[in-house]
């Protein structure tokens, strides 16, 4: 038979006042709680607010968000800076209103390595060059530069945005991940002007890429004659006449 001292106690029965508190207890957290989750929607209704005012171009919208202490650094969901997502957007009032937000990351990158500066060249949006210039963004970075992508644009704006780099010392043989240069962009897709501007401004003909390619070979390459002319000028001034 076991001992009366090693018996489990019966648990006590609640009384009516301690159910009384522990209702109030409830009611408290409760309130609590919900006090605390009034302040999500808030947020998730300002974000949304702010994503669909870089789809909209919406600036007004951007200002009461601004006045609201939003944080215009603020990550999409896929990790993406708003000033990126807004040059994507082609959201060009947009975008001119965050690059001027104090504290703006200006030089963020996306998924491809590509800040604003390489969007705004690549779709040749002076002015913005200008103005994220202005404000203190980045000109030279590894790899691709803005000057490639200024390179890269087959219209006359490509001169105005190449001349813009340059003027701020963009490197003008800047080598990218496979080592080629602005000029073998420009021989490759660009404007025939830029190449001019290029080779005037002292780009080197002879570097070489991984592939062992020149900017004379990206210009044959694409059957670009008027540019492929000027390039071999430029070389025979460098390494002179042939020998044959």
């Amino acid at each position: 038979m076991q001992h009366a001292s090693l018996q489990h106690p019966a648990p006590d029965r609640p009384t009516t006042a301690g159910l009384d508190r522990r209702a109030a207890l409830i009611r408290l957290l409760v309130a609590g709680s919900f006090a605390a989750g009034l302040c999500q929607p808030a947020a998730a209704g300002a974000y949304e607010d702010f994503l669909r005012a870089l789809r909209l171009d919406d600036v007004a919208t951007l200002r009461r968000l601004q006045q609201r202490g939003f944080d215009f650094n603020t990550l999409d969901e896929n990790g993406q800076a708003p000033l990126l997502l807004a040059l994507k957007l082609d959201s060009l009032r947009a975008a001119e209103f965050l690059i001027q937000q104090p504290g703006l990351d200006l030089d963020a990158l996306n998924a491809s390595g590509e800040n604003a500066l390489m969007l705004a060249a690549l779709r040749g949006h002076v002015g913005l060059m200008r103005l994220l210039i202005r404000q203190g963004a980045e000109v030279n970075q590894p790899g691709w530069t803005p000057l490639h992508y200024a390179a890269t644009h087959a219209s006359p704006v490509s001169v105005e945005m190449i001349d813009l780099l340059l003027e701020q010392h963009a490197y003008i043989d800047a080598a990218s991940p496979n080592e080629s240069t602005p000029l073998m962009m420009a021989a490759r897709y660009g404007h025939p002007d830029s190449v001019r501007l290029l080779l005037e401004s002292g780009a080197d003909v002879t570097i070489k890429n991984q592939q062992g390619l020149t900017a004379l070979d990206f210009a044959v390459g694409a059957g670009r004659r008027d540019i492929a002319d000027p390039i071999r000028r430029a070389l025979r001034a460098r390494t002179g006449p042939p020998t044959w």
